[in-house]
């Protein structure tokens, strides 16, 4: 009787190093529909840096959308698109916890879903008015938002292995399909019902925030997504980089706007005050909190540390990144004036929208900042009042900056921030070494 095996005995393949066809096949398929679980220590992919990558550009669409309307609706506007770009990262930020996006299915899958995000990122401008030619703009965004998000579900459900589905995945799309219907309605309905662009104008914008009401409060009520944060430290990673993102967002601006000005000593001060605001954000946000909420999120059991996540990052650092956005619209505001473009006058003051973006944003960032760490952990009390009355100091300087030029407003708050920060150091300086110093030496230990 002949065995069935490769030509030169049955241990010629271990002998020469090759394999059976079978054996290749069985292989690639193993890569291609395998699933590799994420662990505590698990660090952040290459595939999901490529993802974020996207909203970078994202967001500096957001900055050009809101400057083709400088208006209080154009800021709602840009706030409404950012909400729902934040949604759709924020979904994979939990999907990728549970698998890693570098094998398998969920490699391929989060390559497709980071083309449909740059597709959507593209359309933000077209997102409330069409332009003419082409396609319709207004519809864009909407199905790439219905395809990321669905492309999500289907992911989820391979990351769950079909568990509970009615649960994890059904109930879940119930107020996504909610939302992206709005978003069509918002494209299509108001333009042929209404005559009047004002009344037409309203309608969309409600739409959309109706949209986004629907999508938000609806994944917080459900009592769905209990899929666990297998890695504090990849999680905290993941929103650590996209708050860089952003930051980079404002940095990017800062050079944008000043490309087509004189390099002037009056610009090199202004860009130094804004880089100096910019850092204090990052300082902030960095130096301690965000260590004591990946300690916090390490040692929370499984149920806690889902509410934790689910309400202190997916929720609370939305507003920290709008926070970070803002600032960019007075900003570039300032760079123009300090150019001499536009024929206004380099000592100008800021006009409501660019004083909002700039007070209003820093003011934002440290409220949700502060509010991210009464939901983690109470740890740093001190800092916490600091920033408290540091949004007061602001509040209240506002009328002050109102009557400055544009570059006095952003020196003044140039100062505030540069002066939080010597006050947290100072008073704050036993109890942030200490825990700056476990912090570090816990990441050093995974």
């Amino acid at each position: 009787m002949t065995e069935d095996r490769p030509t030169g005995g049955g241990d010629s393949g271990k002998a020469t190093g090759h394999k059976p066809v079978r054996v290749y096949l069985r292989d690639a398929v193993g890569s291609l529909f395998g699933r590799r679980p994420v662990r505590e220590g698990t660090r952040t992919a290459t595939e999901e840096l490529f993802f974020d990558l996207v909203f970078v550009f994202a967001f500096v669409q957001l900055g050009t959308l809101i400057k083709s309307d400088y208006t209080l609706q154009g800021v709602l506007r840009g706030m409404l698109v950012l909400a729902l770009l934040w949604w759709s990262w924020g979904a994979f930020a939990w999907l990728t916890n549970n698998l890693q996006a570098s094998f398998g299915v969920m490699r391929f899958g989060l390559f497709v879903v980071t083309g449909i995000a740059f597709v959507m990122a593209l359309s933000t401008l077209v997102a409330f008015v069409d332009r003419p030619g082409g396609v319709y703009g207004p519809l864009v965004f909407p199905t790439c938002y219905f395809l990321i998000r669905s492309l999500h579900l289907v992911l989820y459900a391979y990351a769950v292995s079909a568990h509970d589905l009615v649960r994890h995945i059904l109930v879940p799309a119930v107020p996504m399909v909610a939302s992206a219907a709005l978003l069509v309605c918002a494209a299509l309905v108001p333009h042929r019902v209404l005559t009047d662009q004002r009344q037409v104008a309203i309608t969309v914008t409600l739409l959309w925030a109706l949209a986004v009401l629907v999508d938000y409060l609806g994944s917080f009520t459900l009592p769905v997504w209990e899929i666990g944060i297998f890695s504090a430290r990849l999680w905290c990673d993941r929103y650590g980089l996209i708050l860089i993102v952003a930051i980079g967002e404002t940095i990017i601006s800062i050079g944008t706007a000043s490309s087509d000005v004189s390099i002037s000593w009056r610009l090199l001060f202004a860009v130094l005050l804004a880089m100096t605001v910019t850092g204090a954000l990052l300082w902030t946000y960095f130096d301690v909190v965000a260590l004591v909420g990946e300690q916090v999120l390490e040692r929370a059991d499984p149920k806690t540390r889902f509410a934790l996540a689910r309400d202190a990052y997916s929720y609370l650092h939305l507003p920290m990144v709008a926070g970070i956005l803002l600032p960019a619209l007075g900003i570039r505001e300032l760079v123009k004036n300090v150019g001499h473009l536009e024929g206004r006058y380099p000592g100008a003051s800021l006009s409501a929208i660019g004083l909002f973006g700039l007070y209003g944003g820093i003011i934002l960032f440290l409220l949700a900042n502060v509010a991210y760490q009464l939901r983690i952990a109470r740890t740093i009390r001190t800092i916490i009042w600091t920033r408290v009355a540091t949004v007061l100091v602001l509040v209240a300087l506002v009328p002050v900056a109102r009557q400055l030029s544009a570059i006095g407003a952003l020196g003044l708050l140039a100062a505030v921030s540069f002066v939080l920060i010597v006050v947290e150091v100072i008073v704050a300086d036993g109890q942030r070494r200490e825990l700056r110093e476990s912090g570090l030496a816990a990441r050093m230990e995974i």
